[in-house]
């Protein structure tokens, strides 16, 4: 009797084990995306933002205004990867910004436009 329960007990910590897991599975991977190849573009391409993001808040804290993405480069502020299917452009304002990376690739699940500005909203479409 004490075997059979400790095995069930067993079979259901690893069954709400793996169904945790795989909720924060999907989490982590974005939506509608199944191919592994394409979650890891996406999540660098995010990362991109991020770091173009963090550049162009550093940037507006020394010289007082914000820059485009060839002043950036220029002033080795940012090393963007090259991303067959990204491309990135900058929208400058005096007091905002908004870094967005175009998709133009075939992936029909893959977000056409992943976007990032001064408030640290990444948005997706």
């Amino acid at each position: 009797m004490g075997r059979t329960f400790g095995f069930v007990a067993l079979i259901i910590v690893v069954g709400l084990g793996g169904y945790i897991y795989l909720g924060q599975m999907q989490t982590l991977t974005p939506k509608g995306l199944a191919a592994p190849k394409a979650a890891i573009e996406v999540t660098g391409v995010r990362n991109d933002l991020i770091a173009i993001a963090n550049a162009e808040r550093r940037y507006f804290a020394t010289v007082g205004k914000y820059a485009t993405l060839d002043e950036l480069r220029a002033n080795n502020d940012i090393t963007i990867a090259n991303r067959a299917n990204y491309t990135y452009s900058a929208e400058i304002g005096d007091t905002t910004f908004k870094i967005i990376a175009t998709y133009s690739g075939e992936d029909p699940h893959a977000p056409r436009r992943i976007s990032m500005d001064d408030t640290m909203d990444m948005k997706s479409e």
